[in-house]
């Protein structure tokens, strides 16, 4: 399958790395508004920007597409997916080292990078990013555009929203609810649901601004 990414930056340089060492597909391209058409980045060609996806997808360039904006344009991110949904077909990536377990839903669009263990009965809606380690326990469910960063540990029967950021090693104790648009700190421990959108840091987990 020929792959086009939408962002050229460290996150979309690593998602190609992953795909082109972990399965037989190829990335062809990037689309970058912040980069002239035609520069190679790593070996790989500008497309274009944003505006050009669904006419390249349109004229067969592409098979298939994902979207690397990472966790500091979630807003972006969402936006950019939103647009395109219905009219390109997006990739969904999971790294062969990850533990899937057969009733898990992983919806499309979605990175799972290394070493991932998806329990039973886990749903992880559409556009969402789990980075290195992530471990996400039984009938837990994480919404669409979220970005969970390396080693993140969530327990069972927990609820995240839309676009949360959960930063690296934090951890959420079971059968909890985290609102859309919340930022957990790196470490943080959340031991009590989250009905307020903002930044939580610290043991346990507290709102800061």
């Amino acid at each position: 399958m020929r792959i086009a990414i939408i962002g050229s930056g460290d996150l979309g340089r690593q998602i190609a790395h992953l795909i082109h060492q972990d399965t037989d597909d190829q990335v062809i391209g990037f689309f970058d508004d912040f980069e002239t058409k035609g520069t190679i980045i790593r070996g790989i060609p500008i497309l274009g920007n944003r505006t050009d996806v669904c006419v390249a997808f349109d004229n067969a360039v592409f098979d298939a597409t994902v979207i690397a904006i990472g966790y500091k344009h979630l807003h972006i991110r969402k936006e950019v997916f939103d647009d395109l949904e219905g009219k390109v077909q997006f990739y969904t990536f999971i790294h062969s080292s990850c533990i899937i377990d057969p009733t898990a839903r992983i919806e499309e669009g979605t990175i799972l990078f290394p070493g991932c263990l998806i329990d039973q009965n886990v749903h992880i809606h559409a556009n969402s990013i789990l980075n290195i380690g992530c471990t996400v326990a039984h009938d837990t469910i994480i919404a669409s555009h979220c970005f969970l960063a390396p080693r993140v540990a969530i327990a069972g029967v927990v609820k995240v929203g839309l676009c949360c950021i959960i930063g690296i090693n934090a951890t959420i104790i079971d059968n909890l609810e985290i609102v859309s648009y919340v930022q957990i700190g790196a470490g943080s421990v959340v031991i009590k649901p989250i009905v307020k959108f903002g930044l939580y840091v610290g043991v346990p987990a507290r709102f800061v601004k």
